[in-house]
């Protein structure tokens, strides 16, 4: 496997990356869309919700909380997982400026 030459781009392109990269999975999709719905959830709603293993699950969740998407507070025996509204508004923004940014250009092919 190649090293990542990350040092040839810039820290805008390498941020939008990552943050890419932590949406890049249908199954964290589908978590945060459970999430956003639910408002706020445990591990053992979304196993029921999406038909994964708990493992997967709580890895994809220690992804997304890892990336500051979401946020988990002990409740009990449980970890109960929101939206961290914050970071989310970031990523929204961030990927609607690289958008708008590339809408602007004119097709010339």
């Amino acid at each position: 496997m190649g090293i990542t030459k990350t040092g040839l781009f810039s820290d805008r392109q390498n941020k939008l990356a990552r943050m890419a990269k932590i949406m890049a999975h249908p199954a964290r999709i589908a978590i945060l869309d459970y999430i956003i719905k639910a408002q706020r959830c445990i591990c053992n709603d979304l196993v029921v919700e999406l038909g994964l293993a708990q493992p997967t699950v709580s890895q994809h969740l220690k992804e997304l909380k890892s990336a500051g998407l979401i946020n988990g507070a002990i409740e009990g025996t449980s970890v109960c997982y929101s939206l961290n509204t914050e970071n989310w508004k970031l990523y929204k923004e961030t990927f609607l400026n690289f958008f708008v940014d590339a809408a602007s250009l004119r097709q010339v092919c």
